[in-house]
């Protein structure tokens, strides 16, 4: 009889299916458009671009958006502070976050007061003080038109704390229990035990951690005077909002025979393509983590 029942259950619709299938590629190819016309204008010439007729496909391929990209040096300034940014930005943000994290996950008798301090963090996703007040403390910090405003301001990401928390709460008390028996610290528990079996939230806390420094343009544009020290997202915006001639005075005959290959708007596409390649190289990497550690981190609690 349960044979017989089992032998009755329909797994799926075949039409199901097929449309499941066609909604999610529509949906697919509408979010990679930007990206695709974005990259058709990096690539095509300049008339065209300008008289609006390129959509996912390049008109008069050429490169030439690329090599003067390539040939400014406040670009290449402006890229390399981003990747230092992002390195040191998310070398700070683990660190911080672990170590608020972990403790937050303890029980009231190993934390008092843990009640308090994790409505302590928590306020300051809902409340902050607005912009004058915040300048004004990066300002006593010392830290403004220096490379740590890019870093200091966005230390702690309270979010990501508050995943990983989550995480910690739920792995087996037995885990921390046997360790202590045998003579272990927090500190041996955190890194030789919780850190291990926690690839999934650490690995989509660290996404998140990247994607917004290599994101953030207005902390540049608050924080920082010296355009060499704009970070590459800081840089691209006010290029975008103001147009760039500083480099038509003093260029070569090259320059300009380059230059007039090229609008203004090809080779604004090609900067963005070019400082959205690193997040795209990254992402593939972290995507078997990111939705796991997301769902772990964020229901439990």
């Amino acid at each position: 009889m349960i044979g017989k029942k089992s032998r009755g259950i329909r797994h799926g619709s075949p039409v199901f299916d097929v449309i499941n299938y066609i909604f999610l590629g529509v949906t697919a190819f509408i979010c990679i458009l930007p990206i695709l016309n974005v990259l058709a204008i990096s690539f095509s010439q300049s008339a065209a671009a300008a008289a609006g007729k390129v959509t996912v496909w390049p008109v008069g391929f050429n490169f030439e958006s690329y090599r003067y990209a390539f040939t400014r040096p406040q670009f290449i300034t402006s890229f390399w502070v981003s990747i230092q940014r992002t390195v040191v930005g998310l070398a700070v943000n683990m660190i911080l976050t672990v170590l608020t994290a972990y403790p937050l996950s303890r029980t009231k008798g190993e934390l008092a007061g843990r009640t308090f301090y994790a409505w302590f963090f928590f306020v300051t996703m809902i409340f902050n003080s607005g912009l004058v007040p915040w300048y004004l403390a990066m300002r006593e910090l010392g830290v403004i038109n220096t490379f740590w405003a890019l870093i200091l301001p966005g230390a702690l990401p309270v979010f990501n704390a508050i995943i990983l928390m989550n995480f910690f709460r739920q792995l087996p008390d037995e885990l921390s229990e046997s360790a202590i028996i045998d003579g272990a610290g927090h500190f041996t528990i955190l890194f030789r035990i919780f850190l291990p079996v926690s690839l999934p939230p650490l690995a989509t806390v660290a996404l998140f951690s990247m994607i917004g420094h290599w994101n953030d343009w207005f902390t540049g544009l608050v924080l920082l005077s010296d355009m060499k020290k704009f970070p590459l997202q800081t840089y691209l915006q006010s290029i975008i909002v103001v147009r760039d001639t500083s480099t038509l005075a003093a260029a070569s005959k090259e320059t300009l025979e380059m230059l007039s290959q090229i609008s203004d708007r090809t080779l604004k596409s090609a900067q963005i393509f070019i400082a959205s390649v690193p997040i795209l190289m990254v992402y593939p990497f972290l995507q078997k983590y990111f939705m796991k550690g997301l769902v772990l981190g964020s229901v439990k609690g």
